[in-house]
């Protein structure tokens, strides 16, 4: 089990001990039922039977943690077996070392702790088998030679790697890191397994838990043309505050000489003055900012492109997520040169990025929204203004959602303000799934407030009910390691 929960979550050390202060806060059943194991435990010194007990009863602890779900199971990778080992050696040394003094320590209690310290030892035998595949990554970007386009932030990052990818095609050879593959380790396998000669770009996102680490995968791949699509609140658990936020996000401008920043944001506006000084600065905005570049904006129904001061009337998907990941793709296209004819001919076709604001209308005319990859609360807002905005006067929507994690200290406040937003018409539904965020998404008007065990219960309550003209939102997911 707490080694599945180390691979959800990238085997970065200290998350195990969170994800279990996450199971004590929503479920607090599991408080309780923590504190017999451990007099039973206790007890075990003297009586095996209650040993026994112990044991038995922390295979169902914490109580809605699965041990073997089918949706997402461990997967038994090289790097899992080599976790597993460092375990089994440090719970040998441990109970031997216990044995010798006389003292009782319970193997399985000590999991999730011996987990954490293996972790710790583990991480720098993994940087150390790595370092090959960044070696051998870095040899072939210098020997194809693309120019690489590097994309980060808070959020986007995907759905703006994707646009722009479309967008570059249109004039050149163009790679793409796959998914959200976005660490020194998922950059690396898309060069070595797919970077092909007569690339001419590569476009590659990249994604951060803290400072430095955006800056390591400029050394290996080191962008041309730099983004940064937005500043949020996700991952201030890890990082604390904004201001390192900002810090971390930044780093893959320095070696840029040309960078593309959404002057929406406060901090980016204030980077691109900054960079003006020595790099092509192109500033884009999805709100006609004073001195964007691009601009790409909603005009009643209508979304209108400004280039160059140039006015243009555009075509979308429907699909389409969030207008200004689509301008800083438009803005990445024009810092490769990519014709203003050539943007416009291919902006009708960008694909849809799947589960970011994805957007699909039934055959019955029912629309839904799938922003379940969605993890802040700036992204939450938009999509639920533009469900709003779907749904007119006449609709209803429901938000299904777990919300969101991960925010630190702001976590019950955005979720709380999240339930009032998707709550505050009589045409409005929100239906929360699971224990996670549930005190604070309880904030919302009550009357129109349900509480649901999982998202499928929350979509069969849902889909019973809506019909022609209202609007469904899928508002963020959880994996099934949190309650």
């Amino acid at each position: 089990r707490w080694l599945r929960v180390a691979q959800r979550e990238h085997y970065e050390p200290g998350r195990i001990v969170a994800m279990i202060g996450i199971w004590l806060r929503a479920t607090p059943v599991n408080i309780g039922l923590g504190l017999v194991i451990v007099l039973l435990c206790a007890a075990g010194a003297l009586l095996p039977e209650a040993a026994i007990l112990a044991a038995v009863l922390w295979l169902v602890w914490p109580l809605g943690l699965p041990l073997h779900p089918k949706g997402s199971p461990l997967v038994v990778t090289d790097r899992v077996k080599r976790l597993a080992a460092i375990v089994v050696v440090l719970h040998v040394v441990l109970v031997s070392a216990s044995a010798a003094v006389g003292a009782f320590v319970p193997p399985f209690l000590i999991v999730p702790i011996v987990l954490e310290a293996a972790l710790r030892i583990a991480a720098p035998i993994e940087r150390r088998l790595s370092a090959t595949f960044l070696v051998q990554a870095a040899a072939k970007i210098k020997r194809v030679a693309p120019r690489v386009v590097a994309i980060t932030g808070s959020y986007g990052k995907t759905s703006t790697k994707n646009y722009a990818t479309h967008l570059l095609s249109g004039r050149w050879s163009t790679l793409a890191s796959p998914a959200s593959f976005n660490n020194a380790m998922g950059l690396s396998r898309a060069v070595n397994d797919r970077l092909e000669p007569g690339t001419d770009v590569f476009v590659a996102e990249m994604g951060t838990y803290g400072p430095g680490e955006i800056a390591g995968l400029c050394e290996i791949f080191r962008p041309e043309v730099s983004a940064i699509t937005t500043i949020g609140e996700a991952h201030l658990e890890r990082m604390k505050d904004r201001a390192t936020i900002v810090r971390a996000k930044s780093e893959i401008l320095a070696p840029a000489s040309t960078v593309v920043l959404n002057v929406d944001v406060p901090e980016l506006a204030d980077a691109a003055d900054r960079a003006s000084a020595t790099q092509r600065v192109i500033r884009v905005s999805a709100a006609d900012a004073p001195g964007a570049d691009v601009v790409v904006r909603r005009e009643g129904d209508d979304v209108v492109l400004v280039l160059a001061g140039e006015r243009h009337q555009v075509s979308l998907p429907p699909e389409t997520g969030h207008l200004i990941n689509v301008a800083v793709a438009v803005g990445l296209a024009m810092a490769l040169d990519v014709p203003t004819a050539t943007i416009l001919d291919r902006l009708p076709s960008i694909p849809a990025t799947p589960h970011r604001a994805e957007t699909t209308r039934t055959p019955d005319g029912l629309t839904v929204i799938d922003d379940t990859y969605n993890s802040n609360p700036d992204g939450a807002a938009a999509a639920l203004a533009s469900a709003k905005a779907i749904a007119g006067s006449s609709g209803t929507v429901f938000t299904i959602t777990p919300g969101m994690v991960e925010l630190g200290s702001q976590q019950a406040t955005r979720n709380a303000e999240l339930a009032r937003a998707a709550t505050d018409g009589e045409r409005t539904l929100l239906c929360i799934v699971g224990r996670t965020n549930l005190a604070a998404l309880s904030a919302g008007e009550p009357s129109r407030t349900l509480r649901f065990a999982s998202r499928e219960q929350a979509a069969s309550h849902v889909m019973a009910r809506a019909a022609a003209g209202d609007v469904v939102l899928y508002e963020n997911d959880l994996p099934d390691h949190y309650p």
